[in-house]
């Protein structure tokens, strides 16, 4: 295979394993990441060592100029066959009473007005109705937006229902044009998102809430998304799958 996969936030957590899990499947992986830029070539270093291709680019998805970029790298590095919106943020916990305007605004804008730019560029290239070739487009969710996270982050909750919604309506949107688009909602994962919002235990104190009663793995998020952006789920689009131990 030599298309393309461009992976947001890819540098590090759920990214980093499904640039490494894409890589495995034959794709070239172009990785997007906001400021680590030694996180992001180490990933692209262990790519090329298994006799893989990769790049990384610097890109702020809250910037459509470096949303452009990302892409304009991109398309010198091969036809794209695959999006994976992963980039993301959470902030620390509080009631909404007690939530600033600035910080509503940085996470709408990146979570929802970043994915929807990327997966905007990606149409341009895939479409059938533009001259390409088809694609998928992996959005990622949370079970956040089906439980709300009150007291914690309802405004992250809320930005991933938006993505859920948007997973929809993009994938009816472009259905027979050659895009499969579906979503992921991970449940409490084992990656380093949980201390950006200031609670680094977080995901193993809430363990005893899951069904399963365990976290889940960057790994496991990262098989469910490189299935769905396979030829073995060349019927799945529209879809959004729980990844979350039954939470």
């Amino acid at each position: 295979m030599d298309r393309v996969a461009i992976i947001t936030g890819g540098s590090r957590g759920i990214g980093r394993a499904a640039a490494l899990a894409a890589a495995n499947r034959g794709y070239r992986v172009c990785i997007g990441y906001a400021s680590n830029e030694a996180a992001a070539r180490e990933v692209v270093g262990k790519i090329e060592a298994s006799n893989g291709k990769a790049i990384a680019v610097r890109c702020d998805v809250a910037s459509e100029d470096d949303i452009l970029a990302l892409f304009k790298a991109a398309d010198d590095f091969g036809p794209l066959g695959a999006l994976v919106n992963n980039a993301g943020v959470v902030d620390v916990s509080a009631r909404l009473d007690d939530m600033s305007a600035d910080r509503l605004h940085r996470m709408m804008t990146i979570n929802i007005v970043g994915s929807m730019l990327c997966a905007r560029e990606a149409v341009k290239r895939m479409s059938t109705r533009h001259g390409g070739q088809g694609g998928v487009i992996i959005n990622l969710s949370s079970v956040a937006a089906k439980l709300g996270s009150p007291n914690t982050y309802v405004d992250y909750a809320a930005s991933k229902g938006a993505i859920d919604t948007f997973t929809l309506g993009l994938a009816y949107e472009v259905a027979n044009e050659g895009i499969r688009v579906a979503g992921i909602r991970p449940g409490l994962i084992d990656t380093d998102i949980h201390a950006s919002g200031g609670e680094p235990d977080r995901a193993y104190r809430l363990a005893k809430n899951v069904p399963m009663q365990r976290v889940g793995t960057a790994d496991e998020i990262a098989n469910a998304i490189v299935w769905l952006m396979s030829d073995e789920a060349s019927y799945v689009t529209g879809s959004i799958l729980d990844v979350s131990g039954g939470r």
